[in-house]
């Protein structure tokens, strides 16, 4: 039996009195008194602690706490950071413990890099989704590019749609909400975001926003509700930011490798879909379980897609190109000098001309860039074939085309000479506008192989392969027949 419990037992049971209890086990009266209080022996938190060696220095670590509130909250002291000033600036010769201890009470008595709260949640089924873009690496076509993705939660099931993209345009971030449109099947009433400059041409005070034009166009078209978090307090959408990191850490390890942008969307959007099986934290039923009963608190979809698209006019340069968001895209050389009606859509671009479509390219979001069709050139470069080796459309091609291309084109250069073997050459490419890459390719192979020389020799294997009907049935009863009749290949100029 412990000292306390014999001193409470002794009097209260046995009735005797402290002076008879201070004689039996040694205590003094006030001891025994304190006990009997009810006071148990052990620690004692202090009024206040001393800081016997640091105190002359604390109103030093008040006045840079102080500071630091006006401060970027990554270039705050630490208390590491305070213990080393005092000892490089001031001589302290205490210990950094005792430093950190302090540091940490100051820190909250002041309410510097204090942690914040959050209140529970318990979203309204249908109701709220959350909107949010991300960066990540890729292997696109064999190269690392850097993506953009953008990323829509619901707040309520969970439930996300991932899409990549080369840049955070507003075209670009229409399509998105398109997209996932189409994936969760209707609209949320209400769509959180960041102050992102696509949707918001100019922050106010409190939540008061002036929207981008077309961002009121888009959001009244779907008649959706836009809400903006507060600058600087991303956690007011805490959920999408924590599906962006999920999304970079599961869907985007090891690095993805697609041959295009949109065969890596469709890898990513099955990732999406295999998501539904997943169990959040503190709910009882699975992603996909929650959003069934969701889904149909959307608002539903209008019978005709936003149009989301950029007509523009211009007018073809001496070049054969037309000029887009600071970018060259060609069309063929006839059209030199003529005005021209371009669409822009998020990933393409289309060139007409009197209501015809005479171009069409794969949009690019650089500036500066020359997006060129060779097969728009081959007629003028035909015409001047000592710019073939010069000519910008044909050096892009040159990247990409096959050795075999090479070895076609020395081998007629080498037979009719440089200008006649260009020549030559060009009327090969020519082929592609009839061909398949596949096909014409294969056929310049053979022609190299069987040693032909010339245009027309790879243009009559593609013939002879593209021709399905050319094989004859074999002669199985030739020795019935009666001998041919050589009077009528005499009158052809043959000779008996």
């Amino acid at each position: 039996m412990n000292q306390y419990e014999v001193i409470r037992t002794t009097h209260r049971v046995y009735g005797q009195n402290i002076s008879e209890i201070s004689k039996i086990t040694g205590h003094s009266r006030n001891t025994i008194r304190k006990a009997l209080r009810g006071e148990a022996w052990g620690y004692k938190e202090r009024n206040q602690q001393n800081y016997p060696v640091l105190n002359p220095y604390l109103p030093i670590i008040n006045k840079w706490l102080e500071e630091d509130k006006e401060r970027p909250p990554k270039q705050r002291h630490t208390a590491r950071r305070i213990y080393n000033r005092l000892v490089s600036e001031h001589q302290f010769t205490g210990g950094e413990s005792t430093v950190r201890r302090y540091v940490q009470m100051a820190k909250l008595s002041l309410g510097v890099d204090s942690l914040k709260g959050f209140i529970p949640g318990d979203p309204e089924m249908g109701y709220e989704a959350e909107v949010d873009w991300g960066t990540s690496i890729a292997q696109i076509g064999g190269k690392e590019i850097r993506l953009k993705f953008f990323c829509m939660r619901s707040k309520y099931s969970g439930k996300h749609f991932v899409r990549f993209y080369c840049c955070e345009r507003q075209q670009a971030f229409f399509d998105a909400h398109l997209h996932a449109f189409q994936f969760f099947g209707g609209v949320f009433r209400i769509l959180i975001y960041d102050n992102l400059t696509t949707a918001v041409h100019k922050v106010l005070k409190g939540r008061d926003r002036i929207e981008q034009e077309s961002f009121s166009k888009f959001k009244a078209y779907y008649n959706f509700e836009a809400r903006f978090c507060t600058p600087g307090e991303g956690h007011e959408k805490g959920g999408v930011e924590g599906m962006v990191g999920y999304v970079r850490r599961n869907y985007m390890v090891p690095v993805p490798e697609a041959a295009t942008i949109e065969l890596l969307n469709e890898k990513i959007l099955k990732e999406c879909i295999a998501y539904g099986d997943h169990r959040i934290g503190g709910r009882e039923n699975k992603v996909s379980e929650m959003f069934e009963v969701e889904k149909d608190r959307l608002l539903s979809l209008p019978e005709i897609p936003f149009s989301n698209i950029q007509t523009n006019s211009g007018t073809v340069d001496k070049y054969a190109t037309v000029t887009i968001d600071k970018n060259h895209y060609s069309v063929p050389v006839q059209y030199v000098g003529y005005k021209v009606h371009t669409v822009v859509f998020v990933d393409r671009v289309e060139i007409s001309w009197n209501g015809k479509k005479v171009s069409s390219h794969e949009r690019m979001y650089d500036t500066n860039q020359w997006i060129l069709n060779p097969d728009h050139y081959l007629d003028l470069i035909e015409r001047r074939p000592m710019s073939f080796t010069s000519a910008r459309p044909i050096k892009q091609w040159k990247e990409n085309w096959p050795k075999c291309m090479n070895v076609m084109l020395e081998r007629l250069c080498e037979f009719h000479g440089t200008s006649k073997g260009i020549k030559e050459f060009i009327m090969v490419l020519k082929l592609y506008r009839d061909y398949s890459v596949s096909d014409v390719e294969a056929a310049i192979e053979l022609a190299i192989q069987s040693n032909v020389r010339s245009s027309e020799g790879v243009k009559q294997i593609l013939i002879y392969t593209a021709d399905t009907h050319r094989e004859l049935p074999p002669l199985t009863n030739w020795q019935t027949l009666p001998p041919p009749d050589l009077k009528d290949y005499a009158q052809l100029g043959g000779v008996l």
